[in-house]
This record gives structure tokens, sequence and C-alpha cells, in this order.
């Protein structure tokens, strides 16, 4: 795998002497569970703690976002775990992803994930914490659809079920849970887990499993996705007081034997409250938050010390987010709610909510010697930018379904950052809760079905949709933080740009069957007005070996072919074999209605309709080597992108073909074809 990074590391600038390749860096990707953008000390705590009000403190942290960047306008892909964690793995937003709403559980889809991005590059991967994606059908690693291992992980230590992470003592029963299921490799060890409390059990495993990278393989990369369950609910606190130090000698230790796996196993469970907050006139609920809070706090100082320890801090990107807003449980252990230390900072909205404080997340990112420090970038940007920018890191493509973007030239400064996309949708049949800081019109508010969408800069958000037509709330959350100025009416400007909002959520995504949208029946949008066109599709020919379809967007070579083709065929291509084809131009749709598309690529191809995927056949399955896919699409003009990819494997064959009101199954008609010429 690494010969290959090399290999296309090689061929990325041809007309430039290539030096000498350098390891690409470690990535830990750190995903805490329910942690408010107000958790932070540095973005609200601290700021509460000056006003004389309830606070807890997080130190390690504060000092991981002055010596790297803040990304403070970060959203969660959704409200809640699995989505959310399901975007972050596929790299794409929610109106692609196969997991949305409430679906915890749910099969990961068997398509290009972080982790096997990343192996393909060259990397030894693991993820550690909580998976929640498996499949609900089996009760086995072998027998779960989409196991961590199954999904490009070489190694696998934690929860498996979304469940499961409620309880933070898995070999304990909880207030209100019993004991769970947590697994190493294919074993299930929960009942060599006694006086194990998850968190100080993921540090320790995380601190074993890099330090033995280290000794072992240290010339081959690492990518280690830590996933706490901190500090969701249960309110279980850890035993005993952190250990002292950190890194290689002190903090965590790993030991590995049974009921004795860590060095803050204790046969009481379950008490420790921080020293900071045991003696404060709070509900005993709230001193266990702080404090879990807290142990996440220590644990990461403790890893940060251990990368320094290992003398690989300079060779390691971090970075640390969470999955959604606060939470408002606690199973069993009291009347909890985020507002006693307004955990989702100055906006509204909790877990569950498409206010900010439900879906935008606190995002530290530190890289020394790369990420100028102390920083703070309030670009939007979302989970599903991350696979593409670790593939960039790795020095590989995207794969071309990617909805996001890579983010290293916002991080590094080196480079134009291409724009990205911020899309959210989300349905519950719960209401926002009432608290006193949210805007009246908010409190108890009716959520069912939600959808946010970034344009222009503005962020557009529906609440309780009922139709396609349903106006968009459009805010400026770059300086209206509570979003309390619905600028929707308020010019000439906003008002177009409402329309605009409600024919781009159209454009952006595919309906999913197992989560129906009252916008689904509603046709693509066709462009509302096209300047100077000509017959033909713009074509790019590049001759690379890709372990996929790629995004042109972030190949690092220019094309060695470009023209006008007047048919979707490989007429254009400039060799058999390690080629890739890149279409793009206007579909003319003679009328509205329902189309079917039937794509058959004897190697891989992705297709688009403006930003909607409409058909994936890179790593997908699909039976009989046929895809179909219906759209509806409305009258006129649909931009059109096609990239094909072939490979060593097979011989190279492509065939694309449609059919519609009043015809049969064809071939797109040239005549049907155009691309847009820029006026001189």
């Amino acid at each position: 795998m690494i010969l290959m990074l090399l290999l296309f590391t090689a061929c990325e600038q041809p007309e430039e002497k290539v030096e000498s390749a350098k390891m690409p860096p470690n990535i830990i990707f750190i995903l805490t569970d329910d942690l408010g953008f107000g958790d932070l000390g540095i973005l609200f705590q601290n700021q509460r703690a000056a006003q004389g009000k309830p606070f807890h403190k997080t130190p390690n942290l504060d000092r991981l976002a002055r010596e790297g960047m803040l990304l403070t306008r970060h959203y969660a892909p959704a409200p809640v775990c699995a989505p959310s964690r399901a975007s972050l793995m596929s790299g794409l937003h929610q109106g692609h992803a196969n997991v949305r709403n409430n679906q915890f559980d749910k099969a990961l889809a068997d398509n290009h994930t972080i982790a096997s991005v990343l192996k393909q590059a060259g990397y030894a991967t693991a993820l550690i914490g909580k998976w929640g994606l498996q499949g609900r059908e089996g009760n086995s690693p072998e027998t779960w659809e989409a196991y961590p291992t199954k999904r490009g992980f070489d190694h696998f230590f934690g929860y498996v079920r979304h469940v499961d992470g409620h309880n933070h003592y898995p070999a304990h029963e909880s207030r209100d849970r019993p004991p769970m299921e947590l697994y190493h490799g294919h074993e299930e060890i929960s009942d060599k887990l006694k006086g194990a409390y998850t968190t100080d059990l993921f540090t320790a495993a995380a601190k074993n499993w890099i330090s033995n990278q280290k000794r072992e393989n240290s010339e081959q990369p690492f990518f280690l996705y830590l996933a706490y369950n901190t500090p969701h609910a249960a309110l279980q606190v850890a035993s005993a007081p952190y250990p002292e130090g950190g890194g290689l000698k002190g903090g965590l230790q790993w030991q590995g034997e049974a009921n004795n796996f860590i060095n803050t196993v204790s046969d009481t469970v379950d008490h420790y409250i921080h020293p900071d907050y045991a003696n404060q006139d709070w509900p005993d609920h709230q001193k266990r938050f702080a404090s879990m809070v807290r142990r996440l706090d220590n644990s990461i100082g403790d890893l940060m010390q251990l990368l320094e320890d290992l003398d690989i801090d300079e060779e390691t990107i971090v970075v640390f987010t969470s999955d959604n807003g606060p939470h408002a449980e606690s199973y069993g252990y009291g009347d909890f709610h985020p507002d006693f230390f307004d955990s989702y900072g100055e906006f509204d909205g909790i877990k569950r909510d498409v206010w900010e404080g439900g879906i935008r997340v606190p995002t530290l990112v530190r890289w020394p010697g790369k990420i100028v420090a102390n920083q703070r970038n309030d670009t939007p940007s979302g989970f599903h930018d991350w696979l593409p920018t670790f593939a960039d890191l790795a020095g590989l493509p995207a794969p071309a379904n990617t909805d996001g973007v890579s983010l290293l030239p916002t991080l590094t400064g080196e480079g134009k950052q291409q724009p990205g996309t911020v899309y959210i949708e989300y349905q519950v049949n719960i209401k926002s809760p009432d608290y006193e800081a949210f805007a009246s019109s908010r409190r108890g508010e009716t959520r069912e079905e939600m959808q946010v969408i970034y344009l222009d800069g503005y962020k557009g958000v529906r609440i309780n949709i009922k139709s396609a037509e349903d106006d968009f709330q459009i805010y400026d959350t770059k300086k209206d933080y509570g979003e309390r100025e619905n600028l929707a009416e308020s010019s000439a400007y906003f008002m177009a740009l409402q329309e605009n909002m409600k024919k781009k959520v159209l454009q952006i995504r595919r309906p999913d069957p197992s989560a129906p949208r009252p916008y689904d029946q509603t046709p693509l949008a066709a462009l509302e007005s096209v300047q100077r066109i000509a017959a033909g599709l713009t074509y790019q020919t590049f001759e690379l070996a890709s372990p996929w379809t790629p995004a042109v967007n972030s190949l690092r070579m220019k094309a060695t072919m470009t023209g006008i083709s007047e048919a979707v065929d490989l007429s254009d291509r400039t060799r058999d074999q390690d080629i890739v084809l890149a279409y793009s131009g206007l579909l003319e749709v003679p009328q509205s209605g329902e189309y079917t598309f039937y794509l058959a690529a004897g190697s891989g191809a992705v297709v688009r309709l403006h930003q909607s995927t409409l058909m994936d056949a890179d790593r997908a399955n699909v039976p009989g080597g046929l895809l179909i896919e219906k759209v509806l699409l409305e009258k006129g003009y649909h931009p059109f992108h096609l990239v094909y990819a072939q490979g060593k494997e097979e011989k190279p064959a492509l065939n694309l073909q449609w059919k519609g009101p009043n015809f049969g199954r064809q071939a797109l008609e040239p005549e049907r074809l155009f691309h847009e010429v820029k006026l001189p």
C-alpha cells in the first residue's frame, strides 16, 4: 500500500522534480458523546467563571485549543449520534448517508470509510470506543454486517451497540442499565473488566495501541478513531482520582489482566467527584457531569503527553470534537439538564435540535509545526469534510462520492480552500426544551421534520416541515449567535436567497425510503437560467492509477487531455488502463416527470445531477453489473457530472442510458448534452 501511495505521489506533478517521499502524519480523531459547544472552558465556561456563575474547567482542552486551531462554525451532520457518526465515517452528509434520523445500530453502508481510505494509503487503523453502526441483524463479530473490522479498521476495542454506551462500567449494573458487552477484537471481554470505567479504559487502550505502533511499526503511519461515550448518560463517574502524571510513565496505564485491565480498577465504583466540584452547592447530577467532563479533559492531557514522550508530537495531527449538542438525560441519576452550565453556550438548542446549540460542535485541531497556534476560523464546515481532508493528508484523491472538501488549506494556510457544503436533515417527534435562555418561540417547539442549509454564508433553517414550499428562517450565524434576527423577508436579496435555498435542498440530496421526507416527491429544480451554451460535454482525461473513482477536484495533477465530447462514452480515453475520465456539462430534460437512469461501468463510476449523487457504481456491489436509479426532474437544464475510473482489472466499459416520459430506454442523446461557454 505504501508503494501505491509513493507511485501516486510521484505522478502528481509530472513537470516538477519529485522529492523523496515523506511519511504522511499520524491521525488521531477524538469524538466525544454529547459534549456541548459551551462545555469547553475556552469557548464558554471561562466566561461563566468571570461572571460568577457555576462553571466547570477543561484546562487540557483549553491548552489544545491554544496550540492549534478552533473551528468555530464546525457542524455535526445531525443532532444525534448515529447519523453523525455515519456521515463522519462515510464522508457523506445527511442527504446521502444511509444512516439517518434515529436509526441507531443500522449497518453502515459497505462503501468507502475514513478507515478504508487510510488503510489503502498504508495506514494502520484502529477504533477504540463506541461504534453503533454494526447492523441490527446478528449478535457477534462474525454475524454483524458492519462490524468495525469489516469497514476498514484493523483493530477494534470497545462497545458495538449504541445502547451499550449508556453504561460506563461494562462489568457492572448501573442505576437503570445492566452490564454491557465490550469487545476486544472478536472477543467479548466484559466479564474481565471489573471496576473499569470506560473513559479510563478507552484512554489506556489508546495509549497502549499508540505505544505499540511506535515500538513495532514506527515506519507506518497510524489512524486512531477514539470515540468516547463521555459525557453522555448514564452520569457515572470514575472510582478514583486521575493517576499522577501522564504519557509513557504516568497517568492511565494498560495492564491487560482479567479484572485488572487498567491502573484505576477499584472495588468501589462510581463515586469519585472531582475536588474542584465536590464542595460546590450544586445538585449531585451536575457535580457528576462536571467530573465526567474533567475526566475526559485529563485523558486528553494524558494522550498529548504520550505523543511528546514518544517524540511523535509533530508527526501527528489531532482532531477533537463532539457528535452533537448537549444532552438532557441521566439514566437514573436525577433530573439533569444542560442549562445549569449553559452547555449550549450562547446558542439556542440541544441534542435533537437544529438550532446552533444542537449542531455546532466544539472542534479543535492541533498539528505542531503545520497548524499555526492560537487561531480561530469561522468558515462553515462539517463532519463529511474529514474523509477528504485525511485522504489529502495521506496523498490520495478523495473518492468521487464524498460530499466534503479537504480542509487542509484552512488548517495549514497553504493553498486555496475549496467552498464546502453544510447540509443537515433530521426528524424526531420530541419537542424542544423550554429553557429560559432560549427564544420564547423555541421553548417547547414541535421539532418533527427539520432541515439546515448554508448558502452564500447564511444559515437557512426550517422546523416541522410540511412541504417543499415551507419557508426557511435565515440567519447570519457569524454575528447572530442566538439566531434572533430572521433575515428572510428583510430585503429583495434575502427573498431571492429564500427561493434559492428551497431549490438547493432538492439539488443536494437523494431521498431514502427508510427516512421519508415531505419534499421527497418534489422534482429536482432545473437551473433558472443559463447564459451561453454550446453542444457537447467538457471532458478531462487523467492518466493515473487511482484506488477508486476519484473526486476530480482532489487530484494534484493536470489532465492529460481535455476537450468537448458529444456523448458519454470511452472514445475520449488515451489508454485502456489506469485512466480517469470526467465529463461535465448540462443535461436538457425535455419535460418534468420521473426519469430512470441505467449505468454499467466495467470498473467504477459516479454520476451527479447538480450536487445530488444519482448513481454510485464505484465500490458498491451492483447486481448484474447494472445500476438503476429513478429521479424526479423538472423540465430544463440540469448540471451533469460523471467520473469514470479504469484500473487494470477489467476491460474498459461504460454505458449510461435513460428513459423518461414519452421515450423508452436509450443512450443520452447528443442533442441534449451541452456545456456553458464563458463570456469574453
